[in-house]
């Protein structure tokens, strides 16, 4: 694992190098490239009181005085008092790595999740295993059942917020959604920058591959990741309009917060197949109507929040579309898909629709709604029109 975590630094400081065109493409000279990036992981190293501006110094004060010749002089005399050059070799030969050479595709076709990712997609995992576990004849108060799946479940869901954030980031940047491909640059952190570089052509690749593996990929799945992609895009499409003053429709709208839940049945998918199942396809439509009422009451609970932030919100959406009217074209989109909810919970299993009713029945409490009726009541908050002097409003009270 040591030696897994040196490559990545390795990788990942490279695609730094490039992205602030310090260097060429990695593949053009692949070996100089590795010798820089792991010359900078030497510099940026602790080494006693010395900061990194005193470094900086003394490699343009020395650097100029070292020649070939005097470091032949060096290896020479190393070598006759017994060192062996590879004890402080960088790792710049292709045979030492413990993977196969990654010049072309880079480290981050493996897939690795952080920490913060994990801390992130916490509630969203517990959610699912106590609203879907139920659809699979599972019990959530079982340990030995959670559990079973919990890793394979939690890497996955960890796997797209971690893409997730490094949206958020792309989307922070102030350029326009048509230089997506240019803002690498943009974020500094070195993991942001390895997922920025796969955002650019198959961010789902290195956990499909993964899935492959196994033996759990299926079509299914790889056609939600694409539904993942396409809601991102989507995302910051919108965001970007609403930003620059531009025009945005309905459907491209709708057809987002319906492809916003698609990490909830990739994990439903995955479930089936780590169980060995069939996929229920009632209860995948039953489910999607319920994941797109549930995304809409988010949005209206985040509302302030995501117009302070710019992230998608469907009645942010709907507000620069229709204006005042919002609210009324946003109730006929509810109904409509009420509708088809009441319809399908009566095809459920008694039991299954009893224990689902009862399960939204705690969600709503928990999300504080106080409402008498069960599963709680639609509230529209106040529209902000002009989101531009609402965050300015917020950002300085004066």
């Amino acid at each position: 694992m040591e030696s897994l975590r040196k490559l990545e630094e390795v990788q990942t400081t490279m695609m730094l190098l490039e992205s602030h065109n310090i260097i060429s493409n990695p593949s053009d000279d692949h070996n100089s490239n590795r010798f820089l990036a792991n010359f900078i992981l030497f510099l940026v190293q602790p080494c006693g009181e010395i900061d990194l501006d005193k470094k900086c110094t003394l490699v343009s004060d020395c650097i100029p005085k070292i020649s070939s010749g005097f470091l032949e002089k060096v290896s020479v005399c190393l070598s006759q008092t017994g060192f062996q050059k590879q004890d402080l070799q960088l790792n710049c030969e292709n045979k030492s790595d413990p993977i196969p050479d990654q010049s072309q595709d880079d480290f981050g076709e493996m897939a690795m999740v952080g920490l913060d990712a994990m801390q992130r997609a916490n509630s969203t995992l517990e959610d699912f295993c106590r609203s879907y576990f139920m659809f699979h004849g599972m019990e959530v108060n079982k340990p030995q059942e959670v559990f079973k799946y919990l890793p394979l479940l939690s890497f996955t869901e960890s796997y797209i917020y971690q893409l997730d954030t490094v949206n958020e980031k792309i989307l922070d940047a102030p350029l326009n959604v048509a230089n997506f491909s240019e803002r690498a640059h943009e974020v500094e952190d070195l993991r942001s920058v390895k997922f920025v570089n796969i955002f650019k052509s198959d961010p789902f690749k290195p956990l499909a591959d993964l899935l492959d593996s196994d033996g759990l990929l299926t079509e299914r799945i790889r056609e939600e990741f694409k539904c993942g992609e396409e809601y991102w895009a989507l995302e910051r499409m919108l965001c970007c309009a609403l930003t620059n003053k531009k025009e945005i429709c309905a459907e491209d709208v709708i057809k987002a917060i319906h492809l916003k839940s698609f990490d909830y049945r990739v994990l439903n998918l995955l479930l089936y197949q780590l169980r060995g199942e069939q996929v229920n396809e009632l209860h995948m439509d039953f489910l999607s109507i319920s994941e797109f009422l549930v995304e809409v009451a988010d949005d209206m609970f985040d509302y302030e929040d995501d117009v302070l932030e710019n992230n998608f919100n469907v009645l942010r959406m709907f507000v620069r579309i229709y204006g005042a009217s919002a609210p009324t074209m946003l109730a006929k989109y509810i109904t409509e898909a009420e509708e088809k909810y009441n319809i399908l919970m009566k095809t459920l299993d008694s039991q299954l629709s009893s224990n689902y009713e009862r399960r939204c029945e705690e969600a709503t409490k928990e999300g504080g709604n106080v409402s008498k009726h069960p599963l709680g009541t639609w509230s529209i908050p106040p529209l902000i029109v002009d989101e531009e002097s609402y965050r300015m409003n917020l950002l300085d009270p004066k």
